[in-house]
């Protein structure tokens, strides 16, 4: 948890209420705790209150602290943040909520209630706002941190660092991340910097376009990649809007609302002309599908997240929808499949990416025992809360079964998470996006012929 000294409370909003202690504008919506009766069916569905049995980390909880702060009966301190930023904001309890009460909603705005009463200071706050604020959202300084990245790894430096245990210096759960950091490679949208519209292989039956992310081109261009091949296979004309940005995920579970939306108005605006939004990252999706909330105060602009996110669509479910080749050459092995927070409670996506799995020759699916619990990556958490996030992770790798060669999911910060898992927990399974294996199938095809 933080430590005391890293905050300071602002004594001078610009807004007030009469009983609520919010006192920002853009606070919790009470039309998202009113129906919470606090039964309780939420709790076996959250892995923090399965840890620790308090009260304050579960979900009926976290409701009840967020609707007493609005009843003025709590005032936004410590003792408020800790429980809302401990959330691992998966939405499993808004699956197993018999009323739907959206806590991951309350939650995301309660953040940002909390950071602007009391914002991140000293080093910390530093490091928070270089990157999320000045290196995520900006292409080009992504372009510079992954080559930095890609010559850390090539040029042997790397090799060194973990030789001489240099990198021992850093929390273990950062030397955690480095051991299995993905190989750098050329981002997908530098490598089309100079295309329009990548082709469809044969017959085009409709333009799409892709969100190519911040993080995710930069250490995943190779799922990217896939993901172009496998649309353009299936008779997609693929287009990367240059104007498009980060999602802003990262951002709104951070609290920063307002970067959020600074963010989302740049995507609105970079995908205005597409009929279709095809994204392959979970987390992603579900922000991007969640725009409106941002824009409760500003009509004209809720209006247009609203048609941008009826757009947006994973990649697993639009082939699913559409219609899809499927592919001849064998893949032969055993794998199970685990259910990324935001695809399976954010976007009800469940059946579609297994069926795609199925659909592959010589795959043998084996189910993974609740497969749709969080592996404690949820964006940055794994970083902010390290312990809890590997309770959670140790939780899920139990559930893993032994038997299996391949684990295949459909979000990228999972897909660091349980690769961290596999290493640490001494599995030997391979971690693998869900498009990667079909991608694989098809060119395997495209070789046997």
């Amino acid at each position: 948890m933080s430590s005391v000294k890293e905050f300071k409370v602002k004594q001078e909003p610009p807004c007030t209420t009469s009983l609520s202690n919010y006192l920002w504008s853009d606070p919790p919506d009470e039309s998202k705790w009113i129906d919470c009766v606090h039964c309780g069916m939420c709790l076996e569905s959250c892995p923090t209150y399965e840890h620790t049995g308090q009260e304050q980390h579960s979900p009926r909880g976290r409701v009840y602290l967020i609707k007493s702060v609005a009843e003025g009966k709590l005032r936004v301190n410590e003792q408020f943040m800790d429980p809302v930023f401990a959330c691992l904001d998966c939405r499993a309890c808004t699956t197993a909520c018999p009323a739907d009460v959206n806590v991951g909603g309350l939650i995301e705005e309660a953040r940002g209630q909390i950071r602007q009463a009391m914002p991140i200071k000293g080093f910390k706050g530093a490091v928070s706002k270089f990157f999320l604020r000045g290196v995520f959202p900006h292409h080009s300084r992504l372009n510079v941190l992954g080559a930095l990245l890609k010559f850390y790894q090539k040029s042997g430096f790397q090799k060194v660092v973990r030789k001489t245990k240099i990198i021992n210096i850093m929390p273990q759960h950062l030397v955690d991340m480095e051991s299995i950091m993905p190989e750098v490679k050329v981002p997908v949208r530098k490598k089309y910097k100079q295309v329009d519209v990548i082709k469809a292989k044969g017959k085009p039956k409709q333009e799409v376009a892709i969100l190519t992310g911040c993080i995710m081109d930069v250490m995943f261009s190779d799922i990217n990649e896939a993901t172009i091949n496998v649309l353009t296979r299936n008779g997609n004309d693929v287009i990367i809007p240059k104007g498009q940005t980060c999602c802003g995920a990262l951002h709104v579970h951070a609290g920063d609302r307002e970067m959020g939306r600074k963010l989302a108005k740049q995507n609105i605006t970079a995908f205005r002309d597409v009929e279709k939004v095809i994204v392959n990252a979970a987390g992603c999706g579900c922000m991007m599908q969640e725009y409106t909330e941002l824009f409760r105060e500003e009509p004209e602009w809720k209006e247009r997240a609203e048609q941008f996110s009826k757009k947006v669509e994973d990649i697993s479910k639009y082939l699913h929808d559409t219609g899809y080749e499927k592919p001849k050459a064998e893949i032969n092995t055993r794998i199970t499949y685990h259910d990324a927070c935001h695809l399976a409670h954010g976007q009800g996506v469940r059946q579609e990416p297994r069926e795609i799995l199925l659909h592959i020759p010589g795959v043998e699916m084996v189910h993974m025992p609740n497969a749709d619990r969080c592996c404690g990556s949820a964006g940055i958490y794994n970083i902010t809360n390290p312990e809890m996030a590997d309770k959670v992770l140790e939780s899920k790798i139990d559930n893993i079964p032994a038997d299996v060669e391949m684990i295949s999911m459909g979000n990228p910060g999972c897909m660091l998470q349980m690769a961290m898992g596999v290493q640490k927990y001494g599995r030997n399974q391979k971690v693998v996006h869900t498009v990667q294996l079909l991608d694989w199938a098809y060119k395997k095809e495209d070789n046997d012929s």
